[in-house]
C-alpha cells in the first residue's frame, strides 16, 4: 500500500511543479485537467499522511511492548497498538476506493432529456413528474437547472423536455445512473374504471462537453431560426429567436428555444449539440471497456429497464440491484439520494473488485 501511496506522492509532485509553469497556464485544456489531478491527489495525500501516522504509532507500541515491564506502560502501549491496527485497517479501506481511476467525467455538469414512452398522455405526465423529482433534487444539492427546451403532453407533464443541470460537485458522477427507462403503476387521471396502468419515460443524462472536449466544424451545422411556440406572450411568435442546428455528418439535431434572445438559444443549443457528439464518443469507449459494459449500474445501455415507481403499494424498486424501499412520495419529492447511494456502492466494489491487482 505505502509503494502505491509513494508513486502517488511522486505524481502530485510533479503536477504540483506543472501547473505553476507558464507554458501549462496559457494552455488551457491542459491546465484544467491538470488542476483536476492536483484536487483529487490531493485527497490521496492527506490519507497518506494520516496512514504514515498510524503505522509510526504501531510501531511505536510494539517497540514498546517489547522493551517495558511497567504494567501501566504495557496497558496503554497495548491499547495503542490495538486502536492503531482498527484504525489502519478502516483507512486502507479508504485508500483502495480512492485509488480506483476516477471517471474523467464524473465532475462535469450534465444535460437531461427525458422523453415520454409507452403510455399516451399518461407517460407525458410521467415525465413531467420525473422533472419536478429531479429539479427538487438539484435544489437540495444547490444545483441550477436551466431548461433548454420543451415539448408539453397534451394532458399536461410533457412529451420531451431537455435541462441542463451545473454545480459545484459531481454533477455527472451522480445523476449518470438516472439514465434508462423508468416505469410507473398508478391509476391514471384519464383512468375512469381504476385500472392501473403501466407508463413509461426515457431519462438521457450526457456529460455536458467543452470546447475543448469536442471540436464542432460550423461549416458541418446548418442553422435554423424559427418561431418559439409555447407561453411567453406576443413576441414568442413573432420573433425569430428559437434556434435548430443540425450536425450534417452525424444526423444529429440540437434546438432550444426557451430564452428570448436568438444568441442564447443558439449558445444553449450548442451545448446540447457538443454534448450529444460527445456521447457518442463515450459510447465508443463504453463498447471498448468490458469492465463498464458488464457492470450493472453503468452498461450505457438507455432502453434497459431501470426503476420501477408502484403508486398503489408506495414502493420504488430499482432493477439493476434489487433495491426497493417503500418510501415513494418522498423519492418522487426529490428525496433519490439514497438509491444514488447504493448504486455507487455497488459500482465501486465492482471497480474494486477488477482492480484488485493493483494492491
Amino acid at each position: 500500500m505505502l509503494d502505491k501511496l509513494n508513486i502517488v506522492q511522486q505524481r502530485y509532485n510533479e503536477v504540483s511543479d506543472l501547473i505553476i509553469q507558464p507554458d501549462i497556464i496559457t494552455d488551457q485544456k491542459r491546465y484544467i485537467k491538470l488542476n483536476k489531478e492536483y484536487k483529487d491527489l490531493g485527497h490521496l495525500i492527506e490519507k497518506k499522511k494520516k496512514y504514515e501516522s498510524l503505522i509510526s504509532n504501531k510501531e511505536e507500541a510494539e517497540e514498546i511492548i517489547k522493551i517495558e515491564v511497567d504494567k501501566e506502560m504495557l496497558e496503554m502501549a497495548n491499547q495503542e497498538l490495538k486502536d492503531s491496527k482498527e484504525k489502519i485497517k478502516l483507512i486502507e479501506e479508504e485508500i483502495k476506493f480512492l485509488l480506483i481511476p476516477k471517471d474523467p467525467d464524473d465532475s462535469k455538469n450534465v444535460v437531461v432529456e427525458l422523453r415520454a414512452g409507452t403510455g399516451g398522455d399518461e407517460a407525458s405526465i410521467f415525465a413531467g413528474d420525473l422533472f419536478r423529482m429531479y429539479t427538487k433534487y438539484c435544489e437540495g444539492r444547490n444545483w441550477k437547472v436551466s431548461l433548454v427546451d420543451a415539448s408539453p403532453g397534451t394532458a399536461g407533464g410533457y412529451k420531451e423536455i431537455i435541462f441542463e443541470v451545473s454545480g459545484n460537485d459531481e454533477v455527472y458522477g451522480l445523476l449518470k445512473f438516472e439514465s434508462g427507462v423508468h416505469r410507473v403503476q398508478r391509476v391514471p387521471q384519464t383512468e375512469t374504471q381504476g385500472r392501473v396502468h403501466t407508463s413509461a419515460a426515457t431519462v438521457m443524462v450526457l456529460p455536458e462537453a467543452e470546447e475543448f472536449d469536442v471540436e464542432i466544424n460550423m461549416n458541418d451545422v446548418r442553422i435554423d431560426y424559427f418561431c418559439s411556440s409555447g407561453p411567453g406572450g406576443q413576441s414568442v411568435n413573432t420573433t425569430y429567436s428559437a434556434v435548430r442546428l443540425t450536425h450534417t455528418p452525424s444526423g444529429i439535431v440540437a434546438q432550444c428555444q426557451d430564452q428570448k434572445s436568438q444568441h442564447k438559444n443558439k449558445d444553449k443549443a450548442l451545448k446540447v449539440l457538443r454534448s450529444r457528439l460527445y456521447e457518442l464518443e463515450l459510447n465508443k469507449k463504453l463498447e471498448e471497456d468490458s469492465l463498464k459494459r458488464n457492470s450493472m449500474v453503468s452498461s450505457g445501455d438507455r432502453s434497459a429497464k431501470i426503476r420501477t415507481y408502484n403508486y398503489p403499494q408506495g414502493r420504488v424498486t430499482d432493477h439493476r440491484i434489487g433495491l426497493t424501499l417503500y418510501d415513494l412520495q418522498n423519492i418522487v419529492n426529490g428525496d433519490i439520494q439514497k438509491i444514488i447511494d447504493e448504486l455507487k456502492i455497488v459500482q465501486n466494489n465492482e471497480l474494486l473488485k477488477n482492480s484488485e491487482e493493483v494492491f
